[in-house]
């Protein structure tokens, strides 16, 4: 549907590459986005075939769908219209998707969360009214002064996996990354700076952020082995996905481009950033991150970039187009994340490419 600046660069790169012309070759993003189409099942969801997880596709097809929706090309309305019939049958009574299968909960939180992008990028009619019982249930979901929860708990303010509600002082799970994907979809559904979400959001990022020293970001505050980049003394390594992530919640929680906050967030990227794998793993007990998060990061890392206006980095599409298959998709030979399933693979690499 929308092209970006990086499309107007990748002539250039995939000249570069040895490949067949341009003018005679489908352009990567456009293949990629043709293969995940293809892998659309019957009932008009992405499942893995991989994972068992993720078999139930409540939270593959909104991502796979989120990705899609922002691809070069032209898109079947059909093919748009089954994606969300499906979000909307695996929705419960609570506005969560995710808990619409028996064998298990299929990441709640998130996949309630990139259902609300999905609803408002694809903008059907009554699209605000099919995503405003899952709004309202993102909104319940946070570790906030209604469950119980002091401004001083280390999850204040953040989010978990979903499900049943928690209250103090029992939290589960709670990280950066699922925080960001529910306040990028608060923000998509037309909630402002200053509403009391972010502003408590905003708490628990604080949390995750290494303000007194290099700026980055941490997963948890509450899992430490959670942290993929290990510790110094008593502090947490900031390293890449994270830091994007963080940035990215930033924003999406109202806080502006200016904000000290995010500058020193911004500092780490530029200082760190690599084009190839995911930065900030330095010793070698946790060196396999950074192959095994590639893909997460470039999607990540691209789309911080672009919100702060820095220039494209050529060499990550040209790492990208270098390693797509004949097939379209990609794949990480490392299964860390399940990076190794092309339908994960595939749409972060995708969103790289077309960062905005």
């Amino acid at each position: 549907m929308r092209g970006t600046l990086l499309f107007l660069l990748l002539p250039v790169l995939w000249l570069g590459t040895g490949c067949t012309p341009w003018s005679t070759t489908v352009p990567p993003p456009q293949k990629a986005a043709a293969a995940l189409w293809r892998l659309q099942a019957n009932d008009g969801g992405w499942h893995s075939t991989r994972y068992g997880l993720l078999k139930s596709g409540q939270s593959l097809t909104p991502f796979v769908l989120n990705t899609l929706l922002d691809a070069p090309g032209e898109i079947s309305t059909a093919d748009v219209d089954r994606a969300l019939a499906f979000l909307k049958s695996h929705t419960d009574k609570d506005g969560a998707v995710g808990r619409m299968d028996s064998t298990a909960e299929d990441y709640p939180n998130y996949a309630t969360a990139l259902s609300v992008l999905a609803i408002y990028k694809a903008a059907r009619p009554g699209y605000q009214e099919q995503a405003a019982p899952l709004v309202a249930c993102l909104r319940r979901q946070q570790f906030a002064d209604d469950h119980g929860y002091r401004r001083d708990a280390p999850v204040y303010g953040g989010w978990g996996m979903g499900g049943d509600l928690h209250s103090a002082p029992h939290t589960g799970h709670v990280d950066l990354s699922m925080t960001r994907y529910v306040l990028q979809a608060l923000s998509a559904a037309g909630i402002t700076a200053g509403d009391p979400a972010f502003e408590r959001a905003q708490v628990f990022l604080g949390r995750c952020q290494n303000a007194d020293t290099d700026g980055g970001f941490f997963f948890s505050p509450v899992i430490p082995d959670a942290n993929k980049a290990g510790q110094e003394g008593s502090r947490f390594r900031s390293y890449g996905t994270t830091t994007a992530d963080g940035l990215l919640a930033l924003l999406a929680a109202g806080v502006p481009a200016s904000d000290t906050r995010v500058r020193a967030a911004a500092k780490w990227l530029r200082e760190h950033h690599s084009s190839t794998g995911a930065p900030g793993f330095v010793d070698q007990a946790h060196a396999r991150w950074t192959a095994g998060l590639r893909f997460y990061y470039a999607a990540a890392g691209a789309q911080a970039g672009r919100r702060l206006g820095l220039p494209q980095d050529t060499g990550l599409a040209a790492d990208l187009i270098k390693t797509q298959r004949p097939d379209g998709l990609w794949a990480n030979a490392d299964s860390l994340v399940k990076e190794d399933d092309p339908l994960i693979a595939t749409p972060f690499a995708l969103a790289a490419l077309l960062a905005k």
